[in-house]
């Protein structure tokens, strides 16, 4: 696309590309405890459906996503592992931090070997709070996530007009505490 390695692309364009990356989601899965648990219902139940939503599941690998949702503690043993799955996911990419462990360490906030919040080691675009947060939420979360994509300024982050992804206003879902 010419227009859009310029950096010169129509809105009309712009707002049809960001519609169709916001409903054709691959997520990559990444349960470390019991909020895997709520994940899976969320991602593999026909109750919940995310394929309505545009969400895919269940990517061959990280190079194929552009979603990864943590659930569960995420320890310092842990935390190399991470950046390496982030490292390997392609631009533009998001993550949904879900349940009290991945976002501030949940009941593990003062063990030695936990890490306070996965966004020590990645950007988070959203917050599900909860101990272990529904279904439902991460749902929200998906939706949120989708209104965020849709009003992006691609032809900025091809200029390179972008802030950092650190910099970036992170959600909370249902509009309370990240704890």
């Amino acid at each position: 696309m010419g227009l859009v390695d310029r950096g010169r692309m129509p809105g009309a364009i712009e707002k049809l590309m960001n519609l169709g990356r916001s409903y054709s989601m691959w997520v990559y899965q990444w349960g470390l405890a019991c909020c895997a648990i709520e994940m899976g219902a969320a991602f593999a139940s026909p109750r919940y459906d995310v394929m309505r939503l545009g969400v895919i599941p269940l990517p061959a690998s990280p190079r194929q996503a552009d979603l990864v949702v943590v659930s569960g503690t995420v320890t310092d043993k842990m935390a190399p592992a991470v950046l390496r799955l982030y490292d390997q996911m392609p631009e533009p990419k998001y993550v949904i931090s879900m349940g009290s462990c991945a976002n501030c360490g949940g009941p593990y906030w003062d063990s030695y070997s936990v890490t306070k919040g996965v966004d020590q080691l990645i950007p988070v675009d959203i917050y599900v709070p909860g101990c272990p947060p529904r279904p439902e939420a991460l749902l929200e979360g998906i939706v949120l996530l989708q209104q965020r994509i849709k009003h992006e300024d691609m032809a900025a982050k091809w200029r390179g007009e972008t802030t950092e992804p650190l910099r970036r206003e992170p959600i909370v879902v249902g509009g309370g505490n990240v704890a």
